[in-house]
């Protein structure tokens, strides 16, 4: 029988050293919210594939749109020769995206991709190349999107240089001490020393921080930046790659705030697990590109699109909006009781089933504590729970369980979360 360590000698001969993996754990199948490795243990994944499976490993209909288009054909390329699917899936993100206004829709591969292009977008459209992020974003690892990512370790580590005209504010974080009315007084600053506003072509923003650790944008923040964005000419971007697609209980996580981007970029679980992601905006600015400025040889491939447009039937048919709002509920509650018992979790926060806690040295939340959550993401592996780490300081534990887990499954998981922490409580206080 293959094991996990046959696997994982063969991967530290064969694989690059900076791929690194976060659990020693080789999948050999997958259901729901259940995976198994290749030793047959069985996993609660409160992981998702980093936010990709919001439908769950597998789902069926999901399984059998792709199973259904694989019998047509698996290729074309758009460019060359296109098909309906790629059309109809453009149509409907067309009708979801929040506001008004015409919109336009453009598929590509990766969340990278995504945010390459709406700044590619953002600059012909408004003639302009300075963009502004936030600290502790995080958009990509490419060389541009890393250059708007906002935090260093192990990111952009050796990386550099990275593109000219990018300029970084800090996210608003009233836990860490960042006022909405600081970030924003940030932002007019670098009018001020580093970049006049009419040589900014957009501001790309987060609604929840991903990598970052699940902040939350405050609506009074987001509605803030838009009406700023109008002032000066700018277009605001919304990067709703982790976010997006119900995982906060609204398809666009921006859409809690009331307020309407002008570009979005998507992807994860956009198609249930198959490479796609995508880039929806008012039609007058994703159209001010040339024909041939925008695509790639696999961007919006087609059983990708067959996937993504199951996906977006299972969230209306099974109601996933709701259940992502519910689930939310639940496991932050779970999580607050957890904080009254263990002092070290400083913080539980959410916006729908886009969960995390906090977790730091001291009861005054000033000192970050980055080696319990990795000693806690190992202890629960050891007791069939995947789970993630996040945070600027790598002091987060994130929860992004399919959102079609059943009840029984994420209280397994819940419960697996604490005995596991408590196990390394125990080992601290003894």
């Amino acid at each position: 029988m293959t094991t996990n360590a046959d696997l994982l000698s063969r991967r530290n001969q064969a694989v690059a050293r900076g791929v690194a993996s976060m659990h020693p754990l080789f999948a050999a199948r997958a259901a729901n919210a259940e995976v198994w490795d290749v030793e047959g243990k069985r996993y609660i994944d409160f992981a998702g594939g980093i936010a990709v499976l919001n439908t769950g490993h597998c789902h069926p209909k999901v399984m059998a749109a792709v199973a259904a288009q694989m019998q047509r054909f698996t290729h074309t390329c758009f460019q060359v020769m296109p098909y309906e699917s790629y059309v109809a899936l453009a149509e409907r993100l067309n009708a979801l995206a929040p506001g008004e206004q015409s919109k336009k829709t453009l598929f590509l591969t990766t969340g990278a991709e995504a945010v390459e292009n709406a700044i590619k977008i953002a600059r012909v459209s408004t003639k302009r190349p300075g963009v502004i992020a936030f600290g502790g974003g995080f958009h990509g690892r490419t060389i541009m999107t890393l250059g708007l990512t906002g935090k260093v370790p192990a990111y952009k580590t050796g990386f550099g240089p990275f593109p000219a005209d990018i300029y970084h504010a800090p996210f608003p974080n009233a836990l860490h001490r960042v006022s909405v009315e600081h970030s924003l007084e940030v932002v007019e600053y670098l009018f001020k020393v580093d970049v006049e506003p009419e040589r900014v072509a957009a501001i790309v923003v987060e609604p929840v921080q991903g990598e970052g650790g699940f902040y939350i944008a405050p609506p009074e923040f987001l509605q803030r930046l838009r009406k700023l964005c109008d002032a000066h000419g700018i277009l605001l971007i919304s990067d709703e790659i982790q976010a997006g697609v119900a995982r906060t209980g609204k398809m666009f996580a921006i859409e809690h705030s009331g307020v309407v981007p002008d570009l979005i970029t998507m992807a994860k679980s956009l198609a249930g697990g198959f490479p796609l992601s995508a880039v929806v905006g008012r039609a007058d600015i994703m159209d001010s590109a040339a024909p041939g400025g925008l695509g790639g040889t696999y961007a919006g491939n087609p059983l990708a699109c067959a996937a993504a447009l199951a996906v977006l039937d299972v969230i209306e048919e099974e109601g996933l909006l709701e259940r992502s709002l519910h689930l939310g509920e639940h496991l932050q509650g779970r999580l607050r009781e957890m904080a009254g018992r263990f002092t070290c979790i400083g913080d539980v926060r959410g916006l729908g089933a886009m969960v995390a806690m906090e977790f730091f040295k001291d009861a005054e939340r000033r000192l970050p504590d980055s080696e319990l959550p990795k000693a806690l993401v190992s202890k629960a592996a050891e007791q069939g729970l995947i789970l993630l780490s996040c945070g600027m300081y790598g002091n987060v534990i994130r929860i992004l369980v399919p959102l079609t887990a059943t009840d029984s499954q994420v209280d397994e998981g819940l419960s697996i979360l604490e005995k596991s922490l408590a196990s390394l409580m125990e080992k601290v206080t003894a």
